[in-house]
């Protein structure tokens, strides 16, 4: 499915050159004109490599090892095989110092249980105490587990906003009343009506990657606590009268031709037209998406956003538990956190090669005056050399401390932030599962999943009759195990709440 590109194209990211590892510590008896001694931090990061980033790394350090005795040396590795290189390195105890990490690649959870992580409540109240402050407390709880912080967590959209997105051509032609369409339901009328009248266009354009509308917070997949219950009863996805629904009419709207008839194989084909897809939102998305896919898109809520750990977990720096000079490690985040000029050399690259600052208009000065995370200062990316340094910003810091590009609203960060207070909090936020007891039975759900849960998901199959082998194979697996130990886990969690 669609996936949200924050700002650059997903897949791109920092980088330097480098064939090999190096140790914490820059070389012996090197000092800045401070008289410290410079330490050379190994940065892993998630993205392939930047063409010219040995050019924006060696401005960094300028910068860095006069300002705090610091320079870095990032090592990027590509987003398929992110995950089994920072197994290797954390496992083999290869030398590094900070570590891109999150609720989705080089398993946060995972690693701050193993140790792998350095524990960073004591440095948080002195090196890291400026951004401490700085960021969303959801976020510091988020990055807890057991009571204990093991990440500085990146701030940006902190719940999960499912959205429908509409090629705004037909919304206007058909004078579609799109803010009112949110459930899978509402779409009905409206995928008839494209079907009739658009017929070189797919009413609900789907692919191997969509998942349908789970109001479900799945803390091990299919297993979960459903929004909005306070009882925190655990339950299988799958089980819910809600889900169950939801692969019928997708049943139906397949049938129907609705559907493209490849949707639990295709990968997503820009060049398709669409009436609708579905996306993961957050403020401002529209021209995001608009932007990769080449035209305008709207878009409106599928549900409420919801805060889960996964959600708040989206992006973190984690800093190596054996790393020789964590002080500066965090010192060196602290400064990235509340530095202008260092957080957008890193994110956009060199001033006058790689973007050159444009004036906002006066009007749209004055209408975001007073506001929270507003910059007089927007970037215009250099057309030659864009691609040459382009870097998905996310997996690096915060954002809202950088700035916005030309062709987005000056107060774009201020509307994160009111997205971010009004987002509500899953009744399972801040529990986190313990699958140790029943890794084995969790083990075998991934391929189960994969078996049939795009072809149910995309309406592909018939629910009726492929639902009950699902249900079978997730049962022979030890679903009801592992439902049964989350359970006795949630009690024991709720009642120390």
């Amino acid at each position: 499915m669609m996936k949200l590109k924050k700002i650059a194209a997903l897949g791109l990211a920092l980088v330097m050159a480098a064939t090999s590892l190096t140790a914490c510590g820059g070389k012996k008896g090197e000092t800045n004109e401070n008289g410290e001694e410079i330490v050379e931090l190994t940065w892993y990061q998630v993205g392939d490599t930047q063409k010219d980033a040995q050019k924006v790394i060696e401005k960094v350090n300028e910068y860095t090892t006069e300002k705090i005795g610091v320079k870095l040396n990032i090592i990027n590795v590509g987003w398929g095989d992110y995950n089994q290189k920072m197994q290797v390195v954390i496992n083999t105890g290869d030398k590094w110092d900070m570590c891109f990490t999150c609720s989705w690649a080089n398993d946060y959870l995972q690693n701050a249980n193993k140790g792998a992580f350095l524990e960073l409540d004591e440095y948080l109240e002195k090196e890291g105490k400026e951004m401490h402050d700085l960021v969303d407390p959801r976020f510091w709880e988020a990055a807890k587990i057991g009571g204990v912080t093991y990440g500085v967590p990146h701030e940006k959209e902190i719940g999960s906003c499912p959205m429908w997105v509409f090629t705004k051509e037909y919304v206007d032609k058909y004078n579609i009343p799109y803010q009112d369409i949110h459930t899978l339901e509402d779409l009905e009328p409206w995928l008839k009506l494209i079907h009739e009248k658009e017929p070189d266009v797919v009413p609900l354009y789907l692919t191997k990657d969509y998942t349908a509308p789970t109001y479900m917070d799945k803390i091990q997949d299919p297993v979960g606590i459903e929004y909005g219950d306070d009882t925190l009863t655990v339950k299988n996805v799958f089980e819910t009268e809600r889900m169950k629904s939801t692969l019928k009419t997708m049943r139906k709207y397949y049938t129907e031709g609705y559907v493209n008839k490849d949707a639990a194989t295709a990968s997503d084909d820009k060049s398709i037209k669409r009436f609708v897809t579905k996306g993961d939102g957050q403020p401002y998305a529209e021209l995001i998406w608009g932007k990769d896919l080449g035209y305008e898109v709207v878009a409106t809520e599928i549900m409420d956003t919801q805060i889960t750990n996964a959600s708040a977990r989206g992006a973190l720096t984690a800093i190596n538990k054996n790393c020789e000079h964590p002080e500066k490690a965090v010192e060196f985040l602290n400064l990235m956190y509340t530095d202008e000029y260092l957080r957008n050399l890193l994110n956009y690259g060199i001033e006058g090669e790689h973007y050159e600052f444009v004036e906002p208009a006066k009007e749209e000065i004055q209408a975001a005056e007073g506001k929270e995370y507003v910059y007089d200062k927007k970037v215009r990316l250099n057309e030659e050399t864009k691609k040459d340094y382009s870097v998905p910003y996310w997996v690096q810091g915060g954002m809202f401390n950088t700035y916005v590009l030309e062709n987005e609203p000056l107060d774009k960060w201020a509307a994160f932030k009111e997205f971010n207070d009004a987002s509500k909090e899953a009744p399972s936020f801040g529990f986190d599962f313990d699958l140790e007891p029943v890794s084995t039975q969790v083990a075998g759900f991934r391929n189960i999943l994969d078996e049939f849960g795009k072809s149910l998901y995309t309406g592909s199959v018939d629910p009726d009759e492929y639902l009950p082998q699902l249900q079978k194979k997730l049962e022979a697996t030890g679903i009801q195990d592992v439902i049964d130990e989350m359970q006795s886990q949630i009690d024991e969690w709720k009642a120390q709440k």
